[in-house]
């Protein structure tokens, strides 16, 4: 493999001052270039992580934390550069890897046959220092672009499927995840318990307090549920001061247990306001499969029970009353 006479001396160049330090996978078997790679990647404020073959490349970018920024030499042992952009591009794997592929060939159809295999930009041997270091900023930036594209997505995301209130999954989301861990839970043949919890008399709270108040009391509930659960267990917002709870492998006992226990702890809990502190209580209902086979005869079931913990005075949880609904 020829050597690279004309990269000439290493610039004295800083990394860029708000770049952070990006690991750079360089695949050469050529114990020069190895050298000179890493010298270079180390002096532009990259971290070198080098690969003497392409069977050593290709094991780096299969780890979770494989560098987002990689330099493949066309002819290497083991397996080709080209073969490892193929097999990257198929994998269609996220976060993705910028490639720049390493060649003496110069023919424009090579220079094709490696683009379309996946390798987003190329150099051909003997390549010049300075434009190796333009090439890998171009990367980079063009990763940092996408990481901001992925947040702003997962951002989007996470607002469709959450309540920007209380951080819980919404209406729309824990009925989706219901129906789902029913599946699960036939499957498995495991018991799973549905609680439907509401607070008591929050129109009143909001009426003499305001919905400021409403809100942080709303908050509380949600903070205690999240806290005193499972991180398996799925909680929602389902509407308004009404929260849906379903607890994966839970008789419909141990739940009454879990809830009651919420429920104490929530009726001593303080919440402030102009003029002091206030306490707030809720009422919940249970209703648990197999008694009950679908999301739909779930919530209603639990929600007949918490109609009836209110009719008992609020302040409760009461169970549904045992029966197998119709599938």
């Amino acid at each position: 493999m020829s050597t690279d006479s004309d990269a000439g001396p290493i610039p004295p160049l800083e990394p860029p001052p708000t770049a952070p330090s990006m690991r750079v996978l360089a695949a050469e078997d050529n114990p020069i270039f190895q050298s000179m790679l890493r010298n270079m990647l180390t002096k532009w404020g990259y971290q070198a992580v080098i690969a003497r073959s392409g069977t050593e490349a290709w094991q780096i970018l299969e780890a979770p934390d494989a560098p987002r920024l990689a330099v493949l030499d066309w002819m290497m042992p083991g397996i080709d550069g080209v073969e490892i952009c193929k097999r990257i591009r198929e994998a269609n794997r996220e976060p993705y890897i910028y490639i720049l592929l390493l060649t003496a060939r110069t023919e424009s159809q090579d220079l094709i046959q490696g683009m379309d295999a996946g390798a987003d930009d190329y150099l051909t041997k003997p390549f010049n220092a300075h434009e190796l270091r333009v090439r890998l900023n171009a990367g980079r930036r063009i990763l940092m672009l996408q990481q901001e594209l992925l947040l702003a997505r997962e951002k989007l995301r996470d607002q469709a499927t959450h309540d920007s209130l209380t951080g819980l999954l919404n209406r729309g989301c824990i009925l989706e995840k219901l129906d789902e861990e029913i599946s699960r839970t036939r499957r498995a043949n495991e018991p799973l318990s549905v609680v439907m919890a509401d607070l008591d008399r929050f129109k009143l709270i909001n009426d003499t307090y305001g919905h400021p108040v409403g809100d942080q009391v709303i908050r509380g509930l949600a903070w205690l549920l999240k806290g005193r659960l499972r991180s398996s267990d799925m909680i929602g917002r389902y509407g308004g001061e009404e929260f849906l709870i379903a607890l994966s492998d839970v008789s419909p006992e141990k739940a009454a247990i879990v809830i009651e226990r919420i429920r104490e702890d929530f009726s001593s809990l303080p919440h402030a306001h102009p003029n002091g502190t206030l306490f707030a209580t809720f009422s919940a209902g249970i209703a648990s499969y197999p008694n009950f086979r679908s999301a739909i005869s779930l919530t209603e079931a639990a929600d007949n029970a918490l109609l009836e913990a209110k009719r008992l005075g609020r302040n409760r949880v009461e169970k549904a009353i045992e029966q197998t609904a119709v599938l």
